[in-house]
């Protein structure tokens, strides 16, 4: 035993460990803590009665638990009908994020393209200058888009700075391929199809979850186009039970749920939870292109 507790020993001196890793594992440990405890905190107040909630006697563990708060979430039909329009404007809208984004990155990209420098500088200026909030409205309601999805999904179809990340990578890409391809007889459209989009794959993952977070967490966009409740998403009806202060404001029938065992903050937490709950589950699976997309910008200007 004493043999094997100095190899540990040993292996732990060949490792070089400082003082300032020893710190700086600390604080890094500190912040990861700082950073995860208000979301750990969420979950267990939306699983926790409401009488120990009401009276500040939940801290590090739920009390009480019960599930009822999130019966009554998905027993409500204006949060059911909101989270599937929170799904419909998410896919519909990273659909043509991904699509519109990539079919302006592609030609900005070849060197063979007449005037691309022109076309890329007038694009990134709207990155700096926007026309503003009232101007994008009466254009929205000129189209006859208002109080619809595409009021959601269309004015936000291309992101600029996404694009030139996408535009890098694809000036990655080796002309030699694309240019063997077109002595194959490929045309362009077949070229980006065939090749550009099958080695793009770690860059359309980490542009897909860019894009779906910041679908799935928009509001704004529904406050100012839709007028209608029915077509509101989920973060729509968050926002408005949190300023408006209960639950029973959503709809006549959350009435009479709230008392001792379910109360305002256990519904609030727990619709934040159903909120972010899909966003979190889908990075795992792209996680591991997450790093090498997002470094694109950084190798080649």
């Amino acid at each position: 035993m004493v043999k094997n507790g100095g190899a540990a020993l040993s292996r732990f001196r060949k490792k070089n460990v400082s003082l300032f890793d020893i710190v700086n594992f600390l604080l890094l440990l500190g912040v990861v803590f700082v950073m995860l405890y208000p979301l750990y905190y969420m979950a267990i107040i939306s699983i926790s009665s409401g009488g120990p909630v009401s009276r500040g006697e939940v801290g590090f563990y739920p009390v009480d638990v019960t599930w009822k708060a999130y019966d009554i979430i998905f027993s409500s039909a204006p949060i059911v009908q909101a989270y599937k329009n929170t799904l419909l404007y998410t896919s519909v809208g990273v659909a043509i994020n991904l699509a519109m984004t990539a079919l302006c990155a592609y030609p900005l990209s070849r060197s063979h393209f007449y005037g691309k420098n022109v076309f890329a500088m007038m694009i990134v200026f709207t990155m700096f200058f926007d026309g503003g909030m009232i101007p994008r409205y009466l254009v929205v309601d000129s189209l006859g888009l208002l109080n619809s999805l595409w009021a959601i999904v269309l004015p936000p179809a291309v992101n600029v700075f996404y694009m030139v990340m996408m535009r890098t990578f694809f000036q990655a890409i080796p002309d030699a391929l694309i240019e063997s391809a077109h002595m194959d007889g490929a045309n362009d459209w077949k070229v980006f199809r065939t090749i550009v989009l099958p080695l793009s794959a770690p860059l359309f993952a980490t542009m897909t979850l860019f894009y779906a977070v910041g679908h799935w967490n928009s509001f704004f966009s529904a406050l100012i186009y839709l007028n209608e409740s029915s077509k509101y998403p989920v973060q729509m009806i968050l926002r408005n039970i949190v300023i408006q202060g209960d639950m029973s404001a959503q709809s006549t029938e959350m009435s009479g749920v709230v008392g001792m065992l379910v109360v305002d903050q256990n519904i609030k937490y727990a619709v934040v939870m159903v909120a972010i709950l899909p966003i979190l589950a889908l990075y795992p699976f792209l996680q591991k292109y997450f790093v090498k997309g997002s470094m694109v910008g950084s190798l080649k200007g």
